[in-house]
């Protein structure tokens, strides 16, 4: 029995030790640049996002973010490295709405399921979608339009860029409140997508503003609603979907920055509040605005909330329009 005293005293005093050790590591974070990995083409609006919101976070962390862009399968490879890193509060991910609510419900075998791989910290920012015509498309309205579609059926196209993006689900979505009439039409890039419309090619999309801002301007487009709760300061005139009598439509392009699953609640919780005391900013919310975006403030609770409602809802809409991937 005495022979066994100095051997437990020893294993006391490692293992004191060594959770001493991990917490005072773990009260260290970040004692290094934060890696952010941007899932798109650098340059995008994404990463321009990030790099408005995150210079006040990086003065109060006192550490820097290290943005990489990692483009590859619309957003899934870099997205796919994210989820297989240490989950040690140094590797983030700036996420889409596709990547957090879609392409689970496209992909029979995505490798991972972004509502449990991933960590929500924070939600960025949104870009309400617009429901545009074109100048030869007699509708007002929403309604109006949603009538001329139900009164010619296969008459009317609707487009998008990609399938599975949140502009082609929206005009699907639209298609199948009335009626499955509208025929789909893909196309590589916004710009083709703006110049089908303008030919009448297609006669509606659901595109952000920024895509076609200057086509508004010139006269050349129309937009009869913005897909979201309220009206848009930039578009004033416009109703919201929700007046519109459409709070199905609500859609947006929105941005948010998670981590891998396993992060230190604490780390988690940290990001979190300091990247909701940045996106409180006047400064930093007209920064984003120009962007074409709008900043979002959501608890960290909120955030992960809003990822099951829209995965939830991206789901009923892919599986009932039969919706695979290009």
């Amino acid at each position: 029995m005495h022979l066994l005293q100095p051997v437990v005293r020893t294993a006391a005093v490692v293992l004191c030790f060594t959770a001493g050790s991990s917490a005072a590591l773990a009260q260290e974070w970040p004692a290094r640049p934060i890696r952010v990995v941007i899932p798109f083409a650098a340059g995008s609006v994404a990463e321009a996002i990030f790099r408005t919101i995150s210079p006040g976070v990086e003065g109060r962390l006192g550490q820097r973010f290290v943005v990489e862009s990692k483009p590859g399968a619309d957003g899934i490879i870099g997205t796919t490295e994210v989820v297989r890193a240490a989950p040690d509060g140094y590797t983030l991910l700036t996420a889409s709405t596709s990547i957090i609510a879609v392409k689970a419900h496209m992909f029979k075998d995505l490798g991972f399921d972004p509502l449990t791989a991933l960590e929500p910290i924070s939600m960025l920012a949104d870009a309400p979608l617009l429901a545009i015509v074109g100048t030869n498309v007699p509708a007002k309205s929403l309604k109006e339009m949603a009538d001329y579609v139900r009164a010619s059926p296969g008459k009317f196209n609707y487009g998008a860029p990609s399938a599975g993006s949140p502009t082609h689900l929206t005009g699907a979505f639209f298609s199948q409140q009335t009626g499955n009439s509208m025929v789909y039409i893909p196309y590589k890039g916004t710009v083709p997508l703006v110049q089908a419309l303008l030919a009448n090619d297609i006669q509606l999309a659901f595109p952000t503003l920024t895509a076609v801002v200057g086509q508004l301007k010139a006269g050349k487009l129309k937009v009869l609603a913005v897909m979201a709760r309220q009206r848009m300061a930039e578009l004033p005139d416009v109703p919201a979907a929700v007046e519109s009598g459409f709070a199905q439509l609500v859609s947006g392009n929105w941005w948010a920055l998670v981590a891998p699953r396993g992060t230190s609640t604490r780390i988690i919780e940290r990001l979190a509040a300091e990247f909701r005391t940045a996106l409180a900013e006047p400064d930093v919310r007209k920064r984003i605005g120009d962007l074409g975006q709008v900043a979002v403030e959501l608890s960290r609770a909120e955030t992960s909330a809003f990822f099951k409602s829209e995965s939830a809802r991206y789901k009923s809409i892919v599986e009932q329009g039969g919706i695979k991937p290009e």
